[in-house]
Order: C-alpha cells, then structure tokens, then sequence
C-alpha cells in the first residue's frame, strides 16, 4: 500500500502506544471465518446492467417493505408522514452538494440552510445555540457527555438506565479512553428515573447527570426541578430525545432545566431507511458556545448591509489544530439537516402539534385494547408519547415471532437490554397506524 506515508517504525510506535503487536490484533473481535487472510473477495462473474438490473431487482423483492406489514416498532427509529415536497425540494440541483462550506463566503445558500436548522432545534428545545447538526443521536449524546467533562474537569457521568440502550453503549465508546466513569442510575417501578435517586448519587466528582425523555420505554420523565439542584452543585443536565416528535408537544428541555439538549431527528421527514442516514441534533447555553463540537452558522451584514451569513464556529480537526479539535462532525448530514428543515418548515408549529397530538392518541388507544386483553398488561403506570412496554404471558420474542407470520412487525422485545423484562414488549403506534391495524394486533394477541 503505497500510498501510506508511514515507515515501519512509525507502525510498530502506534502498535507499541495502544497496546497490541501486530496491524491483525485490530481486527480481533472478527471472527476468523469471516476474514479474508489471503483469499480475495468471492465476486461472481461481471453482468452486463440490464442483466445486473434484474438481479437487484429480484434480491430486492426478498425484503419486506414497511408497508406491506403493520408496522408496531418504534425503538428509536420511527416510520412518520413525510410530504413528497421534500423528496422534490433536496432533490435540486442547488442542494445536491449541501455539504461543508469550506469557503464560508461564497456558500451563502448551504450557510442559510444550516442556520435555518439552527434556530429550529433552538425554538423545539428551548436552548439558545444549535449546532449545524450530528451524525446521530446516539454520537450528539456521546459528544455532549465529553463536552460535560470538558466542561467541568471531572470524571464522573450519572446515566439513567432508561436512555436507549445503544446510545449508552456509544456514549461507553466514546468515553473508553477519556476517564470518564458512566455510572448507572436505575428507574423506578413506575419506569421512571427518580429524582432523588439522582441528587443521592451525586458527588463532587459528577460532571453531568443524562435523562432521556421521552426515555426508552416511550415514558415522560419528569425533571423540572433537577437541573437547579445540580447546577448549585456545578454539575451540568444533559437531555437527550430519541424522538423528535415529541417536542412538538411536550414542554421543552430548555424550559425544564436543561443545560445540553441531544437527540435524533430522523422523525422529522427522514425515513427509516434500514437504519440510516440520520440527523443528530445538539443544543446549548450560549456560554457554552466555545466547547460546542461541530460548526455553527450566525447571520450578520455585509459591506452594503445586506444580510449575509458566516461560519461562526468550526471546532473540527480540519479547520483547527487536531489536538484542540472539539470533534470530527464531517459533512455526510448537511442533506439530512435540510431535508429535516424542510419537514419543520412545511408542517409548521400548528402541525408539528396536531402530529404529535396523533401519536398520543393513536398510542393511547392501542394501549387501552392491549390492557384488556387476558395475561398482558401495560408494565409501567406511566404518561408515554407513543410508545409503551407490553408485559406478555410468555417470552416476547415468542410472540413477536408468531405475529410477524401474520404480517405484523410487534416491537422490540426487551429481554436482551433489560433481563428483568424478559417478556416485555415495547410498541410504537406513530399517526400512519390505522385503527384496522391496531386492532387486527389485538386480535390476535387475544387468540394466543
């Protein structure tokens, strides 16, 4: 590989400082047979592209299309209305290169796009800085966690047990190295973290306390008077949202105490997409401005006082000395970002409302025809947006199993993340459920 400019030496001194002695230790955790040693990729024979076309088209059929089941799984990632006007609008040719303005001043109209993102994650959080957006959710609250401990020069983050399980398990990655000790904060019967279970486990080593609301089981935390009560003891309160929608609806973080506000925004107008590409989004105090990572766009004038806009901060490692760098946020979600602007735009505060007003009420209903079914009930006594944990007579894996023969994605069963729920089942009804398809699960929920 030639093209590497490193020696020998320089290898075996990297080798050397992080602990292992040869390039393969890195690629450990892969199973042997999964790796190619000597051989080389098994590549069928070249298709001509009518005749590749057709393959892909035949694998492609082999997928289940999210509207050709119902649909009852949320976890973090939502199936939401999107208007087509977005698909139409990032598709122009003015967008198709929204990605980092490395010439600041003749990117006015990537800058706009990003400073509009800005002030509306601002207004839904209730912060008064917005960054031009994150990876995920999951990275935007490992980088707020650092940036705690950047912050407040200590060591110690309380994390309550309800925020997404893969959003703590980044949050672990991130923090592997940086001596930041994650302690766990356990939730109450209710399924909700205590208050006073979090000022207990204070000490003067805390940096930050993290809540997610709505947190994992879909349940509303309550907090308003947490971050007060911490920031007397100096310890900042971080928030994050696996589901945007909810803020259209709940009372922002900001208002409630918050200091850091992260989350995924993938509900507004992204689709599932197994999986990706997301949007992260980060909101802060003003004074935090200087340790935000990523860009941040602010609106000025220019010399014949016409609005204009400017990179106001770039902490990346490309536009500053790395060492200093607060975080390598790159370019790859600036489409996200404006496809998300777009959504707030269209819908508008009135209908960003009414959508999330439909996610309780759809929610609620296949709540109550769940509760009434014999042998399940709803585990956690709770307010939820659209989310809520099953109880099941038996292993939720069993039922989800047999429900998905009938054409109905169920939920995440919660045993591999939760032991102690083993036969919890968390569901999601969002505005696309019907009321035939909710109640269709209940029926045949009843004859299991």
């Amino acid at each position: 590989m030639r093209y590497i400019p490193h020696t020998e030496k320089d290898i075996q001194e990297m080798l050397d400082k992080i602990g292992i002695e040869t390039i393969s230790d890195l690629f450990a955790s892969i199973p042997e047979n999964l790796r190619l040693g000597d051989r080389l990729l098994d590549f069928p024979k070249s298709l001509s592209e009518t005749e590749l076309t057709t393959l892909l088209s035949r694998m492609q059929k082999r997928n289940a299309n999210a509207n050709e089941v119902s649909l009852f799984l949320g976890a973090g990632a939502y199936r939401h209305f999107s208007p087509v006007l977005i698909d139409h609008l990032i598709s122009r040719g003015e967008f198709a290169t929204s990605y980092t303005p490395y010439q600041p001043e003749v990117s006015q109209g990537t800058l706009q796009a990003i400073f509009e993102f800005q002030s509306l994650i601002a207004m839904l959080t209730g912060m008064e800085i917005a960054n031009a957006s994150m990876y995920d959710g999951a990275s935007a609250l490992a980088e707020a966690v650092v940036m705690a401990h950047r912050l407040t020069r200590k060591n110690e983050v309380l994390m309550a047990r309800s925020v997404h399980p893969e959003y703590r398990q980044v949050t672990g990655t991130y923090t592997r190295d940086n001596q930041i000790e994650l302690v766990e904060i356990p939730f109450g019967e209710n399924g909700k973290t205590s208050v006073d279970s979090i000022l207990e486990r204070v000490t003067d080593d805390t940096a930050a306390v993290v809540l997610q609301s709505p947190n994992f089981f879909g349940i509303v935390e309550e907090y308003s008077s947490l971050g007060e009560q911490l920031a007397k003891r100096g310890v900042l309160l971080i928030v994050t949202v696996a589901e945007a929608l909810s803020l259209g609806i709940l009372k922002s973080p900001g208002e409630r105490g918050a200091d850091i506000v992260v989350g995924e925004g993938q509900s507004f107008g992204l689709s599932i997409s197994y999986g990706g590409p997301y949007v992260g989004f980060f909101a802060t105090r003003d004074k935090f401005l200087r340790q935000t990572p990523g860009r941040l766009v602010g609106e000025t004038v220019d010399r014949e006082g016409r609005r204009a806009y400017v990179l106001t901060l770039s902490t990346r490692e490309q536009h500053i000395r790395r060492e200093r760098a607060t975080s390598n946020i790159c370019t790859n979600q600036g489409l996200c970002a404006l496809a998300a602007t777009i959504y707030l735009a269209t819908m508008g505060k009135q209908g960003l409302r009414e959508t999330a007003l439909l996610n309780v009420r759809k929610a609620d209903y296949l709540k109550n025809r769940l509760r009434k079914i014999k042998g399940y009930k709803i585990r956690f006594d709770a307010d939820t947006f659209n989310e809520f944990v099953l109880e099941c007579p038996k292993p939720a894996e069993e039922i989800r199993d047999a429900l998905m023969q009938e054409k109905i994605l169920a939920g995440l069963p919660l045993g591999p993340y939760y032991p102690e729920l083993k036969n919890g089942l968390l569901l999601c009804a969002t505005e696309l459920n019907t009321q035939e398809e909710m109640d269709h699960l209940a029926d045949k929920l009843s004859g299991m």
